[in-house]
C-alpha cells in the first residue's frame, strides 16, 4: 500500500523525466552532428573530432533514452560523457559551474546517474521486452 496517493505517478514521472531528458540532450547531439538547428553554437562538428564522437554518442544515446531502449547502460554511458564534458570543457575555465557554463553537464550527469540505477520507468520499450519475456 502507497505510504502517499501520489506513489502511484512515480513510474509516470520517472518516464517523464527520461523523455525530456533524452529530448534534450538528443537536441544537443543534433546541433554537434548535423548543425540543427541553424545558428545554435557549436554548429556542426567533423566526426573526427573530440566534440563530433561526442555528437553521435549524444544523438544515438538521446534517441535509445527517449525511446526507453537500453536504460540503464546507455544512461552510465551518457552519464560518463557529461563527467568528461565538465571536466575538460567546463572545469578548466572556472572553479564555479555558474561560471563556467557546466550546469546543464553536471545535471545530465546526475540525472543519467539516476536513470542508470532506476531504470526507465513506464512507457517504455525496455519495460515492453521484459513483458514479451514472461
Amino acid at each position: 500500500m502507497p505510504i502517499f496517493w501520489t506513489d502511484r505517478f512515480a513510474p509516470y514521472a520517472l518516464a517523464a523525466l527520461r523523455v525530456f531528458a533524452g529530448l534534450l540532450f538528443f537536441g544537443h547531439g543534433l546541433i554537434k552532428l548535423f548543425g540543427f538547428p541553424g545558428g545554435a553554437s557549436p554548429g556542426a562538428q567533423s566526426l573526427t573530432s573530440l566534440l563530433g564522437a561526442g555528437a553521435v554518442i549524444e544523438t544515438v544515446g538521446g534517441a535509445l533514452i527517449i525511446l526507453g531502449l537500453f536504460t540503464r547502460p546507455t544512461a552510465f554511458i551518457l552519464a560518463g560523457e557529461m563527467a568528461v564534458a565538465y571536466f575538460l570543457f567546463h572545469a578548466p575555465k572556472n572553479f564555479f559551474p555558474s561560471l563556467n557554463g557546466g550546469e546543464e553537464a553536471i545535471l545530465f550527469t546526475f540525472i543519467f546517474l539516476y536513470l542508470s540505477t532506476s531504470g526507465p520507468g513506464a512507457l517504455s520499450l525496455d519495460g515492453a521486452r521484459i513483458q514479451n519475456r514472461r
